[in-house]
């Protein structure tokens, strides 16, 4: 059997899996980072792409956003708006629906492989957030978080074990 044709079996094998637990598209763009993420913290993944990334299983109403990055990267929110003021609004819930927010910074070598994550408080990524979008020329933008920032206004909760 080919590699190729072995990776794809894998993968086959990995969406019957995600399916029979009702994740329609294992490929959608972050989801397995979203899976290994809430693996480690104990979260449950949402099933639906516009909702907020987790949520803790023994409550629901506790919501959990995922943003990741490798080494030297930066955590991104993507398509935010500064306006106008309904579309800001509606950028910035995908912050404050949140309990808290998560940044995992994966391994570029092992990309399954999470080196760190930082739990910041929702109050201080909104924080910031709206300090970029009022700093910001355009009327949409992508809103940017570095490692260090997180972790100087975060706390770890997980680091990679030797």
């Amino acid at each position: 059997m080919s590699y190729i044709r072995q990776i794809i079996n894998y993968v086959r094998k990995a969406q019957e899996i995600a399916a029979e637990h009702g994740f329609k598209n294992l490929l959608q763009p972050g989801l397995v980072k979203e899976l290994v993420v809430a693996d480690i913290l104990g979260h449950e993944v949402h099933r639906t792409k516009h909702e907020p990334d987790a949520f803790d299983p023994a409550n629901p109403d506790r919501k959990f956003e995922y943003l990741s990055c490798f080494e030297g990267g930066t955590f991104q929110l993507d398509r935010m708006f500064k306006s106008p003021q309904d579309k800001r609004a509606k950028s910035l819930e995908r912050i404050t629906r949140n309990t808290a927010i998560y940044c995992a910074v994966f391994d570029e070598e092992s990309p399954l492989d999470v080196i760190a994550i930082y739990e910041v408080p929702v109050e201080v990524m909104l924080r910031e957030a709206e300090r970029q979008l009022d700093a910001s020329r355009n009327d949409i933008s992508h809103v940017g978080f570095t490692i260090k920032w997180a972790r100087q206004h975060g706390k770890v909760v997980h680091t990679k074990q030797a």
